[in-house]
């Protein structure tokens, strides 16, 4: 106990109510906390909650006291948190954490926190400790027992609970010295305690960056004390000595250093950046693809190290213990990835010259694998395939919605699609939500999906596997973000940055059939051209005078004519097809084997002349892609350009409202404003003396609601037996 009480000491806060000194009988008192970096405190939310608004609003409300002296903190992250500073919550669900920025606590000692979630195979022996009030006097209190269980959130202690005042204070792992969670409260038989894994939970307040540099400088100071010459006491040494001899993965004095090393790189994009390199690693290290049961979403580079440190070939009897090769490999690509990225920088070389030294002890095969990524090896490959490593995301996205089994609510389901053939589960309702709620309920399980497929400057796709009835649904215009925050990449419409595509759930859920592969298969090689998904559309079009002559195409006529379109052909109507007679004759479209499919939704009346544009402009786009896999490009850039056209035909609109008086300066002179938009369609017979406005239309307007069937019948989710095992959500780990 003396070992962990001289680490846990100094770090220890009494927080309390602003003031200038100590209160001996703790009339100010609120709880405890821990610095886990320089500058950051880390307590309960409900602890910091007795300071009421002030608290909330982000004021320097928080007293702090420790070793090093007495100052003010502010609550940066916290959650749960009141919605409004004035409210009161009645109770405080897990995690009940709070993130409190201390600016004059730069030389504060830390606690180390541990990496991962506690596994509880048996009982873990935990030291509790924390200022309390409990004999009448505020002091540094200490207690020792037992993590046996997990429920929910919640760390299960035994053998010892919480006494009045510890809430907020470090759990500490007495066989890894680490602190693995928080004291919460007390029950009638065992105490609770908030785990440091939660953390993670604090990103959804927008904090992840907060979070991450505040991970940086936490492995920033236990390298700073682990190279001290002081002799004094550190959390490293403490890991090494409770260290058994019989453990696997990277030792902590080389964890250490590299986290360390890892904390002054440029941080990267996103998690997708990060996993790509767990995932390079790991293959490189096993030899195949190995996917992990859990999908979790890192966001710095020291929590890829997580993912690998305690690896292990599933296969073989006795487990060997990859974990150290896959980590130096991975450290290895990281340096090689910043430095092709941001250039060749101090940091970035820091880092490959201490894996080439400390790798030095390993396999033959590892340490040529990390020659060859610093010498010549590539930092990061796309996806790989049957053929190798190719460009693009780390995974694709697939939505996966189904038809109400009852009632009015669709179940969905969001997944990681890798190389178009294994899926990882991360998200899903089985009961569904209405047909009205699908995009705010979707919105913040697709920003995690994309952020774990997104590949640097690759973004992931959007695979939306639907039925019939939502094929209107309009997905390109869904946004990661409220459309009233502010303007950046998580507030564009998703079809204005990634492929968007929707899919067919009903041919999907069996076996494709025979015309299906054909034609994707030439839709691959190309030429595409279009053919009229309903006949009837394009030919009163063609004839205005005799459209009330030309009769409807029936379902089976359709199919007829549909099947014997020359392959290449794409289906392409103006209008929606989730429902009516748009919807039969796309239902015959995917019986006769049409793997891609061009159409408009949204309520827009038949003009036969928009009709026609809409064919010929459709065409002419089938045309300059070429092939299947050319379309995306010049589908995303339209959506794009009808985005903006929207935008100034507003503008027009306003300017010709605007009554903005005589000409101040008749005079002719030069013209200082822009020159007419030359895609903007004016009437040439407008008479600026007549009350109405001309009817302004752009050059892109046809592509308006434009929507994409591209449904290859060798992806999932029919029965494929590549299908990934199912996950765990990221919250229940």
């Amino acid at each position: 106990m003396s070992a962990f009480e001289s680490l846990v000491r100094p770090a220890l806060v009494r927080i309390a109510a602003p003031g200038d000194g100590y209160d001996p009988h703790g009339d100010r008192y609120w709880g405890t906390g821990f610095f886990i970096a320089p500058g950051w405190v880390l307590t309960c939310a409900h602890v910091v909650a007795k300071g009421g608004s002030a608290v909330w609003k982000g004021e320097r409300a928080v007293g702090i006291v420790w070793d090093g002296g007495v100052t003010t903190g502010e609550v940066v992250l916290a959650r749960p948190r009141p919605a409004e500073p004035e409210q009161q919550l009645d109770r405080w669900d897990f995690p009940d954490l709070a993130l409190v920025r201390v600016p004059d606590a730069r030389d504060a000692s830390c606690v180390r926190l541990s990496e991962r979630p506690p596994v509880i195979a048996e009982p873990i022996p935990v030291a509790l400790y924390g200022w309390s009030r409990v004999t009448g006097r505020l002091a540094i209190r200490d207690a020792v027992g037992q993590v046996h269980g997990v429920d929910g959130e919640a760390l299960l202690l035994s053998g010892t609970q919480p006494v009045e005042g510890l809430s907020g204070g470090p759990v500490v792992d007495l066989n890894r010295a680490v602190v693995i969670g928080l004291n919460k409260g007390r029950g009638a038989d065992e105490g609770a305690a908030v785990p440091v894994a939660s953390l993670r939970r604090l990103r959804r307040e927008r904090g992840g960056e907060v979070l991450s540099e505040v991970m940086r400088d936490h492995d920033r100071h236990h390298l700073a004390r682990y190279r001290s010459l002081s002799g004094a006491a550190d959390w490293t040494r403490a890991q090494l000595h409770h260290r058994p001899p019989t453990a696997q993965g990277l030792d902590p004095g080389r964890r250490i250093h590299l986290y360390g090393r890892l904390a002054e790189l440029p941080p990267p994009t996103g998690p997708g950046e990060v996993l790509h390199l767990v995932d390079e690693a790991r293959r490189l290290t096993v030899g195949h693809d190995m996917r992990p049961v859990l999908e979790v979403a890192p966001q710095t580079w020291r929590e890829g190290v997580g993912l690998l440190h305690e690896l292990h070939e599933p296969n073989q009897e006795a487990a060997a213990d990859l974990g150290p090769n896959a980590v130096f490999v991975y450290a290895a690509k990281v340096a090689r990835h910043v430095r092709e990225r941001y250039g060749d920088g101090v940091a970035s070389r820091s880092l490959a010259a201490w894996v080439t030294h400390a790798a030095a002890e390993m396999p033959l095969g590892t340490r040529k694998a990390i020659a060859g990524v610093l010498a010549n090896g590539r930092a990061i490959g796309g996806r790989s395939g049957p053929d190798g490593p190719a460009l693009g995301a780390r995974a694709d996205v697939l939505v996966e919605i189904d038809t109400p089994p009852y009632g009015r609510k669709f179940p969905w389901r969001v997944k990681l699609l890798f190389d178009g053939r294994t899926i990882t589960p991360l998200h899903g309702d089985d009961e569904g939500v209405e047909r009205e709620l699908l995009r705010d309920t979707l919105r913040e399980p697709l920003a995690d999906a994309l952020a774990r497929g997104d590949r640097g400057e690759h973004l992931a796709a959007v695979e939306a596997v639907l039925p019939r009835e939502l094929f209107d649904e309009p997905l390109d215009t869904w946004r990661l973000s409220p459309e009233d925050e502010l303007f950046d990449e998580r507030s564009l419409p998703l079809g204005h940055r990634r492929i968007v595509v929707i899919r067919d759930a009903g041919r999907n859920a069996r076996p494709p059939a025979p015309e299906w592969h054909r034609r994707w298969r030439t839709a691959g090689l190309g030429p595409l051209r279009a053919v009229p998904l309903r006949a009837e559309t394009l030919a009163a079009a063609r004839d205005v005078h005799a459209a009330h002559r030309i009769r409807r195409e029936s379902p089976r006529q359709a199919w007829v004519r549909l099947s014997e379109a020359e392959d290449g052909s794409v289906p392409v109507y103006c209008g929606p097809v989730g429902s009516g007679d748009g919807l039969k004759a796309m239902a015959a479209a995917l019986a006769a084997g049409h793997p891609i499919a061009l159409w408009r939704t949204g309520d827009h009346e038949h003009d036969p002349t928009y009709c026609a544009e809409f064919h010929e402009r459709a065409d002419r786009l089938l045309a300059e892609a070429g092939r299947a896999e050319g379309l995306h490009g010049p589908v995303i850039s339209l959506r794009k350009r009808v985005s903006a056209d929207a935008d100034m035909e507003m503008d027009l609109d306003l300017d010709l409202d605007l009554d903005l008086g005589p000409d101040p300066d008749p005079e002719p002179g030069p013209h200082l404003g822009p020159d007419p938009d030359p895609q903007l369609d004016l009437d040439p017979t407008y008479d600026e003396d007549t009350d109405d406005a001309p009817p302004v239309r752009s050059e892109h307007a046809w592509a308006a609601n434009l929507a994409v069937l591209f449904d290859p019948p060798d992806r999932p989710p029919h029965e494929d037996p590549l299908q990934g095992p199912p996950m765990l959500a990221e919250e229940e780990w």
